[in-house]
């Protein structure tokens, strides 16, 4: 049987908010390179917020879009070097 969008959305936000446990910054506070992580991690964070809020108002749809967005931030910004995934490739696409 082909899994739902709830059920889809539910596992996307669980995977989201394991990769946001995981995730750490790699640049050293103070730089350039740091706000920049922090960034990538304040967004993630607050499409992680607003996928939570659709999924709470039953808009499950907005909010399976915001938990991809959420852990697209994330990927991004591991790719980018800026984060580091802890070579956790099943929460995260590794370069």
């Amino acid at each position: 049987m082909a899994e739902s969008v709830a059920e889809r959305a539910v596992r996307y936000r669980k995977l989201t908010e394991a990769a946001l446990l995981k995730v750490s910054v790699k640049a050293i506070k103070g730089t350039r390179d740091f706000a920049r992580a922090k960034d990538f991690v304040s967004m993630a964070e607050n499409y992680l917020s607003d996928g939570r809020h659709f999924e709470e108002k039953g808009e499950i749809a907005l909010a399976l879009a915001a938990y991809s967005y959420a852990h697209a931030w994330l990927d991004a910004g591991i790719r980018a070097g800026f984060l580091d995934g802890k070579n956790d490739d099943k929460l995260f696409t590794l370069p």
